[in-house]
C-alpha cells in the first residue's frame, strides 16, 4: 500500500557564506616600531681599548680591573669635556 502523500518542506538553498565563529574577532595588533639600532657606542670601545692599556702598563697583573676601568672612563670622559 502506498503512504499518503505529505507536504513537504521546500528544500534550503546551501550558501557560501564563511561560518563565523563563536570567538569574538580578535584585535589586529599593530607592528611594533623600533628604534634605529646606533652603531656600538664609541666612548665605550676607547674605554675598553684604554683600560686594557692600562692592565698591560701593570705587567697583566690581576684584581685590577675596575680601578683600571675607572681611571680609563676618568681619562675618556675627562678629554670628552675639556674638547
Amino acid at each position: 500500500m502506498r503512504q499518503p502523500l505529505v507536504a513537504k518542506e521546500p528544500r534550503r538553498e546551501k550558501r557560501s557564506e564563511p561560518i563565523q565563529s563563536p570567538e569574538p574577532d580578535v584585535l589586529q595588533k599593530e607592528p611594533v616600531r623600533s628604534q634605529p639600532v646606533s652603531p656600538p657606542d664609541d666612548r665605550q670601545a676607547r674605554i675598553t681599548d684604554r683600560a686594557y692599556e692600562l692592565y698591560a702598563e701593570r705587567g697583566h697583573r690581576q684584581g685590577y680591573a675596575l680601578d683600571d676601568w675607572l681611571e680609563a672612563e676618568r681619562e675618556i670622559v675627562g678629554l670628552e669635556c675639556k674638547a
